[in-house]
């Protein structure tokens, strides 16, 4: 009987942690502005210094702003980005404030199409990387650790789980 009540405390503290970590992820989404706070999308940020300053993952968002009427943004394969060519695009934006989803992870090239703009650096990478569960995932799941595994999910799912724990009392 003691087994039982331990397995299905472990089972309900996995459980917990999984749906923490989604929620985690979730809340986690953040929205960048191409070059801020620094510069915008021009010809004088220097944009592997921005990039290598921020980590990606999907659910994100980069907005490009700039000036309509002198840069657009094109959304290009690895060989078009390595040759700053905007022939074979993905996508081409033109509104001066143009926001992009990372759905998904993987990289992500985008240049400006007018000539010359992108051989002087107006270029960028961005590498889509998968979201890390937090510290609560490498808690070992145990009855004990299941008040820290609660905790790290927010107070709806420590009801829900005190809810099922005590209902172990019938077993």
């Amino acid at each position: 009987m003691e087994i039982r009540r331990d397995a299905l405390a472990m089972v309900i503290a996995v459980a917990v942690a999984v749906v923490a970590s989604f929620a985690r992820v979730a809340a986690a989404a953040t929205s960048y502005t191409v070059g801020a706070p620094d510069g915008l999308w021009d010809m004088h940020t220097d944009y592997a210094e921005w990039v290598a300053a921020r980590t990606f993952h999907p659910g994100d968002n980069i907005t490009f702003t700039y000036s309509r009427e002198l840069h657009d943004v094109v959304e290009v394969g690895k060989a078009g980005y390595d040759v700053c060519s905007s022939a074979n695009n993905v996508s081409a934006f033109r509104s001066g404030n143009d926001v992009v989803a990372l759905t998904a992870v993987g990289a992500r090239y985008f240049l400006c199409g007018l000539t010359g703009h992108c051989d002087s650096g107006m270029k960028i990478r961005i590498d889509v990387v998968a979201a890390t569960a937090g510290p609560a995932a490498a808690l070992s799941p145990t009855a004990s650790a299941a008040g820290s595994i609660v905790a790290g999910a927010g107070l709806g799912a420590l009801v829900v789980a005190q809810a099922l724990l005590g209902s172990m009392a019938f077993w």
